[in-house]
């Protein structure tokens, strides 16, 4: 995977391979030979020079800072604690208090290593295309956003053997176990969310995702729990014939402590990978708890940050903390040759259109999906036009 070392705003001879204007026609790029012009410099308050260039086919200027993640900020040094303090359990007020910072500042520093994190996972993926041969662990992480009446799983899509987060997705779906008649009348009052195809949409969606990335003459083997819906998605599915599903139904469980049956030790094996990042995402987010005051209020930014933890897991983090030498899932895959730290994850910014997004990730980098209880929903656009 090509990836800089070190921040682009630190490269001394940076050379743009692409215009970073939309209507351009050098922004879609992919090869070699890009026409521009060196345009001057300017210094920074921070006592730093800025290289400018011009486009020669449209005849805008930019400026290395463009190709920078820290592009427009102010405080271009938090972006790197923020992200690390999200992983790390702390919630976003905390962040602020121990940063200096507003609150605000972190929520919108959060959006954007967010929508980083989208982009970055979307251009790993293209580096797996028609490589993967591994089986895939699929099950769902069940959160809530706003109140415990709106909950949505998230598939999580991870490779058995190289622990790899390959799909995240999200799967809205109607609260369920014992009502009482007071919840029911207010569960009849609250708006009613978009559905997106519950369980069975957000498999199917996974499903396309992971098709695209294993070898033409292959087949893709799912192992996942008992839950009706990934077994009927791949019966629907037209590809059906090119999956194949090992599906380890949960067994009845006894006492905490008490000896589990072969069922259970069965199941546990096979499922462990997505266990695993599923304790993981408990423990390392603050708002995914089982008791917090964070709890998620928007499922668009929850999603954003799985995404940010979701490159932290495979990217940054390795497999095992108690083997200081054992690698990351990416370096199993071969994606990178090391691991790799936050300074490195957020050393390049990544253009939306020259990026292919899977469903329903261009929806959610636009902050598309509502909310219904929320007064205002914020959708992200880019008014500077790049």
């Amino acid at each position: 995977m090509d990836w800089p070392e070190t921040p682009i705003e630190y490269w001394s001879g940076f050379q743009p391979r692409f215009c970073p204007w939309r209507e351009c026609l050098e922004h879609r790029r992919r090869n070699p030979g890009y026409r521009f012009h060196r345009h001057a410099s300017y210094s920074t308050q921070r006592r730093k020079r800025v290289t400018r260039f011009r486009c020669l086919t449209c005849g805008r200027t930019f400026s290395t800072q463009t190709f920078s993640l820290t592009y427009y900020r102010k405080r271009p040094e938090l972006l790197r604690p923020v992200a690390a303090g999200i992983v790390a359990g702390s919630a976003l007020r905390q962040i602020a208090r121990s940063l200096d910072c507003a609150k605000t500042t972190v929520e919108r520093i959060s959006a954007r290593l967010g929508r980083h994190a989208i982009l970055l996972h979307a251009r790993s993926l293209e580096s797996v295309r028609g490589t993967l041969a591994e089986p895939i662990v699929f099950d769902h992480f069940e959160t809530f956003e706003f109140t415990q009446d709106f909950p949505f799983g998230v598939g999580t899509a991870v490779g058995s053997r190289s622990w790899f987060v390959y799909g995240l997705d999200p799967a809205p779906h109607g609260r369920g176990g014992h009502k009482s008649p007071a919840q029911r009348r207010r569960l009849r009052s609250r708006p009613k969310r978009a559905s997106h195809g519950h369980y069975l949409g957000s498999t199917r969606r996974i499903l396309d995702l992971l098709l695209n990335l294993i070898p033409e003459e292959k087949r893709l083997t799912i192992v996942s729990d008992g839950h009706p819906d990934y077994s009927r998605a791949i019966r629907r599915h037209p590809k059906r014939y090119h999956m194949q599903l090992r599906a380890f139904p949960n067994p009845p469980r006894g006492r905490k402590g008490s000896k589990r049956s072969p069922d259970a030790v069965a199941r546990d094996q096979a499922m462990f990978p997505a266990d695993l990042l599923h304790k993981l995402l408990r423990h390392s987010l603050a708002h995914h708890r089982r008791e917090t005051i964070a709890f998620t209020r928007r499922l668009n930014a929850a999603m954003e940050r799985l995404c940010l933890t979701a490159i932290w897991r495979n990217f940054v983090k390795a497999r095992s903390e108690r083997r200081p030498r054992s690698p990351t899932p990416a370096q199993s895959l071969g994606l990178t040759e090391s691991q790799w730290s936050w300074k490195r994850a957020l050393s390049k910014r990544l253009f939306y259109d020259r990026v292919q997004l899977a469903e329903p990730w261009p929806l959610l980098y636009r902050r598309g999906w509502d909310t219904p209880l929320l007064v205002a929903n914020a959708p992200h656009s880019n008014v500077r036009n790049y």
